[in-house]
């Protein structure tokens, strides 16, 4: 299986950065991992929220394909444990999902049109964090839950 972290603009906080790119060069190790950037949409100044997400849900859709499982990171998806989510991973993989695809949206979130061709979301916590800092949370679950996969010891409960 392929899993793909799909973000909006660059991680530009170099603390965040070098954590992500740990995480990123871990996660080699057990799977076929890529973090994809959007760039940055341009011309901002005066676009409502809407405008804004609606601008974005166009640059997201383009690089999703047909056969791509779609899973949205977002502030009202079902919550997991650790292990939980590794127990998700797991499901996603016995299924033959031939790629993981999750999304993180911009500082405004999804357009409607993300919604719709998304097969599930998932929240990383109740609380709302910057779009930048969910890149690592998530990076960093995400190689927790494959070392609970494995059986090994980074994971304590």
């Amino acid at each position: 299986m392929n899993i793909k972290l799909l973000v909006i603009s660059k991680t530009d906080i170099p603390y965040l950065q070098e954590g992500i790119e740990v995480y990123v060069k871990r996660l080699k190790h057990y799977v076929n991992f890529e973090l994809e950037v959007i760039p940055a949409l341009r011309d901002q100044k005066g676009a409502s929220p809407d405008d804004i997400k609606e601008r974005e849900a166009v640059l997201l859709l383009k690089r999703l394909e047909g056969a791509d499982r779609i899973v949205l990171l977002d502030e009202h998806g079902k919550e997991h444990t650790s292990v939980g989510f590794s127990e998700f991973l797991q499901k996603q993989m016995n299924s033959g999902v031939r790629t993981l695809v999750f999304v993180v949206g911009g500082a405004f979130g999804f357009a409607p049109s993300v919604y719709k061709v998304a097969h599930e979301k998932i929240s990383l916590s109740q609380m709302t964090f910057n779009h930048q800092m969910v890149r690592l949370f998530f990076v960093e679950q995400l190689y927790r839950a494959f070392t609970i996969l494995k059986h090994e010891p980074y994971h304590n409960e």
